[in-house]
């Protein structure tokens, strides 16, 4: 598994060009692609990243890795992610890590987006992995009833008992839809409940993901 990931991952990194302005992913396939990024950055390589959670920028500083933010540029040149869930179509569940609302805002100001993963996140249908929808803290069990009532169990995401956080300060659902045939829908459904902040759901943002396997990697999209 370990060595798919990395397989992944640092076919990524071989995409980032001298100048890019890069967001970076959060979560275990993407740290290859950053040790990676670093080993070239040593070499010479000239690029600026946003990361996409705090774990994600303590690891770029650790690794010498150039941050910038949101003040500075608004465009990106290449996003570089990980996912919990890829369908056939590219539609991803994300948010595993619970990174979900920094990883869609740093995708949707990205001129592309790839995702690296292994192949066990690639599925025929979404909905294995339960998804992840961040949520504000105040009324909480109001907001999970809600989007029970429209076909979920829902799980408050804890760690040791207390509600696990957001870095944005948020809590995050765990919702078990079962199969979901139609994610982009049941994306706009779930944006509209009082509560919600956002969803795991990734769909018409990707344009290519490469899968890791253990003697080295396949793309699907371009």
């Amino acid at each position: 598994m370990e060595e798919a990931k990395a397989h992944a991952g640092e076919a990524a990194a071989a995409l980032v060009e001298d100048g890019m302005r890069i967001g970076l992913g959060t979560g275990s396939t993407v740290r290859y692609t950053l040790l990676a990024l670093s080993r070239r950055i040593a070499a010479g390589l000239h690029v600026i990243g946003i990361p996409t959670s705090l774990q994600t920028e303590r690891l770029a500083h650790q690794l010498g890795i150039p941050l910038t933010d949101f003040s500075a540029t608004r465009r990106l040149d290449l996003d570089i992610d990980g996912a919990d869930e890829i369908d056939p179509g590219l539609c991803l569940i994300k948010g595993g890590g619970g990174a979900l609302l920094r990883e869609k805002l740093v995708a949707l100001a990205s001129e592309r987006v790839v995702i690296v993963a292994d192949e066990s996140k690639c599925v025929p249908v979404l909905g294995s992995f339960h998804l992840p929808v961040e949520i504000v803290p105040f009324a909480w069990q109001t907001t999970a009833e809600r989007i029970c009532q429209i076909g979920a169990t829902c799980t408050l995401r804890q760690i040791a008992s207390t509600p696990f956080q957001t870095d944005n300060g948020n809590y995050m659902l765990d919702c078990d839809f079962g199969p979901i045939d139609a994610p982009q829908k049941l994306h706009e459904k779930l944006k509209l409940l009082p509560g919600v902040v956002e969803t795991g759901l990734f769909c018409e943002i990707a344009s290519m993901a490469i899968i890791g396997h253990e003697h080295g990697i396949r793309t699907v999209g371009k």
